[in-house]
């Protein structure tokens, strides 16, 4: 039986995608290795979303041949499907596989590891992504996790100057309602409390069918037997007074939102062709804050974007200070070639980038620990994980808000069940609940 070893790098679709892929090659005849040295193949399922991310998936690459110059090194993902050209002249590199290949990912190892010293052509499993227009069905049964994620969309339609996605995911494409609906109520029969609906662009789900995400969301709510869901990160324009008024009263939906904000400057909103105002999403914050209790609000912010001036940036920040954010994942502007941004004059030097995202950074860790403080005291729902914590052995979980706590029991029987606890103290990074 031959072995294999993945790694995937990047968002939650290539999450999904990277336990979808190992699910496939697990039921024809493969197994997973714990180490690469020990594997006959390598995937690495990687991410496009900087150059740095493209660079270490080549620098990984490398390494697997280093530490086992036997391997077939497959890379597949993002890179794979911009970079293909410059990926086929790499000694190191024996497959390359796109983004909609890899979900038949067995196949194409088992047909074709013969070739994989041949020709260029032989190694190459990338066909024009742009060209798809179905959504491609894929189903991931991994019974391992307490919450499972389901992928209902793919590609994006939108152009951002800075963003070389919509290259390598092709144009938006939805999965039908009926079989979301039907994989839903399949992971509630086999006893997931939570779904987490994932994809590139999921605020696009159904403008191939004429609906909207709040339809689908509709459906969810009236016709599966899940107790929880999630959603992935939505851009402002697609969160309306409609689709929260139907959150803030739905019994399924968890208060956390990710906002893909990008900025917090108009200038440099319009320059990264974003059609939105700072004003319209603060105030949109703000509604969401008073409408939830205690919704956890993510977001996405790219700094040093090409031609933000120092008071572009301190607009930004001031903006993002006084904002009722939760949190702020962030991080430098990567020139990615083949963008409107990459041809863009006034780029900011790089580590003038650097710089500013740790200013990002610490602001970011300031909002979520005062996001922690006025959730102590509170009592709220939680999912108990389906493990323990590895260093306490402490059950731990993760309320509606989206905190993971830790738990003053070691009570195996309540493993994947839904309990209520009163959150006591943020102590060494961890926070801590008493159950009810």
């Amino acid at each position: 039986m031959k072995k294999y070893y993945i790694h995937s790098m990047g968002c939650k679709s290539n999450q999904f995608e990277g336990s979808v892929i190992k699910e496939n090659l697990n039921k024809n005849g493969y197994e997973e290795s714990k180490c690469i040295e020990e594997a006959d193949v390598y995937i690495l399922n990687s991410c496009s979303v900087t150059h740095k991310s493209d660079n270490e998936a080549l620098y990984l690459l490398r390494k697997a041949k280093h530490k086992n110059q036997n391997i077939i090194n497959v890379i597949t993902g993002c890179v794979a499907q911009i970079e293909k050209e410059k990926l086929l002249k790499n000694d190191f590199v024996d497959l390359v596989v796109g983004n909609n290949e890899k979900l038949n990912m067995s196949a194409i190892i088992s047909c074709h590891t013969e070739l994989v010293s041949g020709s260029e052509q032989d190694k190459c499993f990338v066909d024009d992504i742009m060209n798809l227009s179905n959504f491609n069905k894929v189903i991931l049964e991994d019974m391992t996790k307490t919450r499972v994620s389901l992928k209902i969309q793919d590609g994006c339609d939108n152009r951002c100057s800075y963003c070389i996605i919509p290259f390598a995911r092709g144009k938006s494409r939805s999965a039908d309602s009926d079989f979301i609906i039907e994989q839903i109520n399949n992971f509630s029969k086999h006893g997931f409390k939570e779904v987490v609906l994932t994809g590139i662009h999921i605020g696009l789900w159904g403008k191939d069918f004429g609906l909207t995400l709040l339809d689908l969301l509709k459906e969810i709510e009236t016709k599966t037997s899940i107790l929880r869901f999630r959603l992935g990160s939505l851009n402002p324009l697609e969160i309306t007074d409609e689709l929260l008024e139907f959150l803030a009263k739905s019994e399924k939906f968890c208060p956390h939102f990710h906002l893909s904000l990008q900025s917090a400057c108009n200038n440099t909103l319009k320059s990264m062709n974003r059609f939105y105002k700072v004003e319209d999403y603060l105030e949109q914050i703000e509604k969401i804050n008073s409408m939830f209790d205690l919704p956890f609000l993510g977001s996405d912010i790219i700094t040093g974007f090409a031609g933000e001036t120092y008071e572009d940036f301190d607009v930004t920040v001031n903006n993002l200070r006084m904002s009722g954010l939760s949190q702020i994942h962030t991080f430098p502007y990567s020139i990615r070639e083949g963008t409107v941004g990459a041809k863009a004059e006034n780029q900011v030097p790089e580590e003038l980038r650097q710089y500013r995202a740790e200013i990002i950074k610490a602001l970011s860790s300031f909002k979520l620990r005062g996001f922690i403080d006025k959730n102590i005291g509170t009592t709220r729902e939680i999912l108990i994980e389906k493990h323990p914590d590895k260093k306490t052995g402490f059950l731990k979980g993760v309320t509606r808000n989206y905190l993971t706590v830790l738990l003053d029991s070691k009570d195996e029987t309540l493993l994947n069940t839904i309990q209520q606890v009163k959150i006591i103290k943020y102590e060494d990074g961890k926070i801590y609940g008493n159950l009810i």
